[in-house]
């Protein structure tokens, strides 16, 4: 079994409900344990509890992060 830990969160609020959430987690098993970064989209529900949508993980690669950070920055 796998078992999933927050490390560190960031959240923005957009749009009526929506937010995008940058998360440092740490998926640890009886045999190991890996750190990646999740790219979360959810929503809120009319009583405030959020629900997620859709996720996307980064290794914890330097070199991959500054990949993804500066493609989506020539993207505006």
């Amino acid at each position: 079994m796998v078992e999933f830990e927050s490390i560190k969160t960031e959240e923005i609020k957009f749009g009526n409900n929506n937010f995008i959430e940058v998360a440092r987690k740490k998926a640890v098993s009886e045999e190991n344990e890996n750190e990646f970064i999740s790219i979360s989209k959810g929503f809120f529900t009319p009583d405030g509890q959020r629900r997620y949508k859709r996720s996307f993980a980064l290794p914890i690669d330097q070199e991959v992060v500054e990949f993804v950070s500066s493609k989506i920055k020539d993207m505006l």
